[in-house]
């Protein structure tokens, strides 16, 4: 039988065996089985004991063996956008706001595109300040460099 494309829905493996449940641990071998049926193709994942314990007149379409390693877990963002902006908003409003901190937030935000500067100005005494517009909303916000 010559299987078409279209009749193949992506199935990612199975994180426990098919048969009894179980789930894989790292550095496991364990069986992929492919059936192909009135339905399309139908994946199976089974452990070396379910493997072993099978029927063996029932023969699937294609099978290989491979070694259970889990999915790697997405980095979490240091600190997502919505809190860094969050932060630097109750910052940048208080009353002595922290000069470093808002210029590390601001400069953290303008890399990924939150808050873009617009001027860069020398205040009484040579010291410089930052202008930045949040691209949304329209606001603006002075930083002042450290």
């Amino acid at each position: 039988m010559n299987p078409h494309p279209n009749e193949w829905a992506i199935k990612h493996r199975a994180d426990s065996c098919a048969v009894t449940q179980r789930p894989f641990v790292a550095g496991e071998y364990f069986y992929t089985l492919l059936y192909h049926g009135a339905d399309g193709y139908r994946r199976e994942d089974l452990s070396e004991q379910a493997w072993q314990n099978r029927n063996e007149n029932i023969r699937p379409f294609s099978f290989w063996k491979s070694r259970y390693e889990p999915l790697p877990t997405k980095p979490a963002e240091p600190v997502p956008k919505e809190n860094a902006e969050q932060l630097f908003r109750r910052l940048i409003a208080s009353d002595s706001p922290p000069a470093s901190a808002c210029y590390v937030l601001a400069a953290m935000l303008e890399r990924k595109r939150v808050l873009k500067q617009v001027k860069t100005e020398s205040r009484d005494g040579g010291r410089r300040v930052l202008m930045y517009e949040q691209g949304s909303t329209g606001d603006v916000f002075i930083v002042p460099d450290p």
